[in-house]
């Protein structure tokens, strides 16, 4: 199994494992009581809120049926001039026989609230005090009341007679005993619903915590493997969709990380050869120096060209290494000024022109502007110089390399374009990255070390600008001419810009 040695990758994927491994001890408990939460307690207010509701409602319209019976049974002593005249036609015996049919109780009272009729025959004669009674005497109104805690409703009516004088009070009682013993029934049914709803929504949140948590565990276990330093697995990308990005995110974090391992393994070997091959080189031709006596001064001083050459590239490869080092720390600074770019791009082509004349590469500068930038003039110097060399170095015989400039009123824009051998679509991407090499034997000819674009784009990026490359690859057999374009934008103000950075990325 392939083991990982980035002991920055390691340490936080070490520390997100326990991290999940607190988290999940207290996620399922977590999950099912917020789910019991938002679940139960709606069913719980439902049951309390039908209860009041249906309590309320049967009471009431309990109430307004006492109320019309009371009204109608009243009306049958209206049309006779005094209650004994009612008495004496009948009208008591009826309301006898009515609240023996209805289960009511009906009494009538005089004006002094003394009780002469009762269809219970309990309190004939006596004088009642009833709040209903007196306050239907007083302001002449039907009253009714809620006894629901004893289970009786009543309604007192004031007894009018066929001249409009008030005769007494009618008092009509009914029992809801039944109403009540209904509603708790209702009450009950409701209850085993509630709980089995919630036994039902318990066992769904079981199966779904479940479901949940076996997702993230198989998470803790590549974590696991992962931190013991096998990078070779990777979560897939399953149901929920939170989970598919969450692995999605974690696979490309390994990929890329495994990716930069690869990248500094092939870099430790080509710098390990690139050093060793100069050194080699120096060797062979001092020791075939010393081994000869007499030595020609000519093929002395051949000799001695070769090694200096040799010394020349090792010197190189350093270069760029601390150059490296240099971009790698934060606290590495520009040395800003304002500079005259259309001067310092003339005087890097006069001086690489020679190179791109051993090639038989005509070298073009077009300017359309005067610009000037503020910028670290040795710095960027060495990114113009980089572009172009490369360009020369990858370019065909008797080709062209052509540098604009250009700007508006915030950036600046530099193009090197050529019509070499381009470069393949598969490593367009990976051309900035460090120690990426698109063709090594080539590159070693021309003494590359897959270092300068890197570098390129680090000076880039420290002048808050951007780099873009477009190329084309070569085909001889269908004849299609190649040629890569680098784009280079640069901010022209480079105060401004570190005054508003998020501009900045915003524009790029």
């Amino acid at each position: 199994m392939k083991t990982f040695k980035l002991k920055n990758l390691l340490k936080p994927v070490k520390l997100a494992n326990q991290s999940v491994k607190n988290f999940f001890r207290g996620i399922n408990i977590f999950i099912i009581g917020v789910m019991l939460f938002t679940g139960i307690l709606p069913l719980v207010v439902l049951a309390v809120t039908d209860y009041y509701y249906f309590s309320n409602t049967m009471v009431r319209n309990e109430i307004n049926d006492l109320q019309i019976r009371a009204v109608v049974l009243e009306d049958e002593m209206s049309g006779y001039p005094t209650m004994d005249k009612a008495k004496e036609n009948g009208v008591f015996a009826q309301y006898s026989k009515y609240a023996s049919l209805n289960a009511l109780r009906i009494r009538v009272m005089d004006r002094n609230y003394q009780v002469i009729f009762d269809s219970y025959e309990q309190e004939v004669g006596r004088f009642l005090v009833n709040p209903r009674a007196i306050e239907a005497m007083t302001t002449l109104k039907s009253v009714s009341n809620d006894e629901n805690i004893t289970g009786v409703i009543e309604t007192a009516v004031p007894v009018m007679n066929m001249n409009g004088e008030l005769q007494g009070i009618f008092l009509v009682s009914s029992d809801i005993t039944e109403v009540n013993t209904n509603l708790r029934q209702l009450t009950d049914r409701t209850h085993l619903v509630v709980i089995m709803l919630a036994i039902m929504l318990m066992i769904f949140c079981f199966v779904i915590t479940r479901l949940i948590s076996r997702k993230f565990t198989n998470l803790q276990t590549t974590l696991d493997e992962v931190a013991d330093g096998h990078t070779d697995v990777r979560l897939k990308k399953v149901w929920p969709s939170e989970y598919a990005r969450l692995a999605t995110s974690f696979n490309e974090i390994l990929d890329n990380a495994n990716k930069t391992d690869e990248s500094r393994q092939e870099f430790v070997s080509n710098v390990s050869h690139e050093l060793k091959t100069p050194m080699t080189s120096m060797k062979v031709l001092a020791d075939s120096l010393n081994g000869q006596q007499d030595v020609p001064v000519e093929l002395y001083q051949e000799f001695m060209q070769d090694i200096a050459k040799e010394i020349d590239r090792e010197n190189q490869l350093i270069e760029d290494l601390l150059a490296l080092v240099r971009m790698d720390k934060s606290v590495a600074k520009l040395n800003i000024t304002s500079v005259n770019v259309n001067n310092l791009m003339q005087n890097t082509v006069r001086r690489l022109n020679p190179i791109a004349s051993k090639k038989n590469i005509e070298l073009m500068f077009e300017s359309y502007r005067p610009v000037v930038a503020e910028i670290d003039e040795i710095k960027f110097t060495q990114v113009i110089t980089n572009l172009i060399e490369n360009a020369i170095k990858y370019g065909k015989e008797h080709g062209w390399v052509h540098i604009t400039l250009n700007a508006d009123y915030q950036y600046m824009f530099i193009t090197v374009e050529d019509n070499g051998i381009g470069i393949p679509e598969e490593s367009q991407n990976r051309i900035f990255d460090r120690f990426y090499r698109v063709d090594k034997a080539r590159s070693r000819e021309t003494g590359g070390t897959g270092l300068g674009l890197s570098i390129v784009k680090g000076i880039v990026l420290q002048h808050h600008g951007s780099i873009k490359v477009y190329s084309e690859e070569a085909d001889e057999t269908t004849g299609t001419e190649g040629g890569t374009t680098f784009t280079v934008r640069i901010p022209l103000n480079y105060a401004k810009t570190v005054m508003n950075p998020a501009k900045e990325v915003h524009g790029d």
